[in-house]
């Protein structure tokens, strides 16, 4: 049975950089990024996402995402789909429908991209450890968070585990185009100088279905 309706959602843009890292990959010095001068205290968080797409597959065609996830300051149900600056996020509560159903909000969010029923398509579990990249105010540059993840492809049974690393631009960022380049170009110098490399997939989902 489809999940009743909800509230309206949150929305948001995500910018963000992915990196592929082996599992004794050392931290980054992030002291050299512009802007920073402090990094916050790590902040452990225990996550699980469920994804849901239409027996055709019809989301992941279009590079959009529907999950439930649970853990972490922004639990809840979300979906994410490609913009012009990064990736769009719209995100509902938990208790927007049952664990297993999507509610019929966000049916209605993803009509032009695919129809119900929706069934599981996988399941991500990851434990992050997030570490928030601060000015000499205090405020949030950007967040850098350290994944260990697990994951299932629910339709083949598939199972995978990896170690990346993001970086997402905060409410302290910078605002024109080119500091935001050249912040991300020091956070790909600092990736490289410890042996990361650019994430071979964009999105965790789409390496758990092979993507």
């Amino acid at each position: 049975m489809t999940a009743p309706a909800s509230s309206e959602p949150t929305r948001s843009i995500e910018v963000e950089r992915k990196y592929d890292v082996v599992a004794d990959t050392e931290l980054p010095d992030w002291s050299a990024l512009p802007g920073v001068t402090r990094v916050g205290s790590p902040e452990l968080r225990e996550l699980d996402a469920r994804y849901f797409d239409s027996a055709e597959l019809d989301l992941a065609r279009a590079r959009v995402a529907v999950r439930r996830r649970e853990g972490g300051p922004d639990a809840g149900w979300h979906v994410k789909a490609s913009a012009a600056e990064g990736r769009s996020e719209w995100g509902w509560p938990l208790d927007a429908g049952e664990e297993s159903a999507v509610p019929a909000a966000i049916e209605e969010a993803v009509a032009e991209w695919a129809r119900p029923p929706f069934t599981p398509l996988a399941r991500i579990r990851n434990t992050r450890t997030a570490y928030a990249l601060l000015d000499t105010d205090g405020g949030e540059v950007a967040e850098f968070v350290d994944d260990r993840v697990r994951g299932r492809a629910e339709r083949t049974g598939a199972e995978t585990s990896w170690r990346e690393w993001e970086v997402e631009l905060g409410p302290a960022a910078p605002t024109s185009e080119a500091d935001r380049e050249a912040f991300f170009a020091a956070v790909d110098a600092a990736v490289a100088a410890v042996g990361g490399r650019p994430a071979a997939s964009e999105s965790k989902l789409g390496r758990v279905l092979g993507h």
